[in-house]
């Protein structure tokens, strides 16, 4: 009966975690409708690729780098292993979940950094180059975001 409750409370968790990642995901296309509003007509693509990146760059390079500098033991500044982050027996270790869990919260915490990369976007569209704002946008989703983040 016990291991009965602990399956349905980690996979309602599971649940609930990609549902919520799911949500924030979908504010990505809200940003685009906004800022491709704001903008002359001659900037709308250009609004809609940075985005785009920003979700697909960011998703990478938060994987690679990002998730372990926020999530992995901690130095005192920032974390020192999970990056590569496989989801797997390591992860499971360290973090005392279940490793369905931990892709969740991968998902979850990957949107929600390409989603605070993508804020800003608004504030930059038709003030900057495209390649300038990409290298921005790789900054702070392996950066700035990753290391902010494990100081809170």
């Amino acid at each position: 009966m016990i291991d009965t409750l602990d399956i349905l409370r980690d996979d309602s968790n599971i649940l609930w975690t990609l549902i919520a990642a799911f949500l924030v995901f979908f504010m990505q296309a809200g940003f685009a409708m906004v800022e491709s509003g704001f903008t002359r007509a001659k900037n709308v693509c250009n609004i809609l690729m940075k985005n785009l990146m920003d979700v697909s760059l960011g998703s990478i390079i938060f994987w690679l780098i990002g998730f372990g500098l926020m999530f992995g033991i901690s130095n005192g500044y920032v974390g020192t292993n999970l990056f590569l982050f496989d989801g797997g027996s390591e992860a499971a270790k360290a973090t005392g979940n279940s490793v369905g869990f931990n892709w969740a919260f991968l998902l979850f915490q990957t949107v929600f950094c390409a989603t605070a990369a993508t804020i800003v976007s608004g504030a930059v569209a038709e003030r900057t180059k495209f390649s300038a704002y990409l290298i921005y946008s790789l900054l702070i989703c392996g950066l700035i975001y990753p290391i902010f983040g494990s100081w809170a």
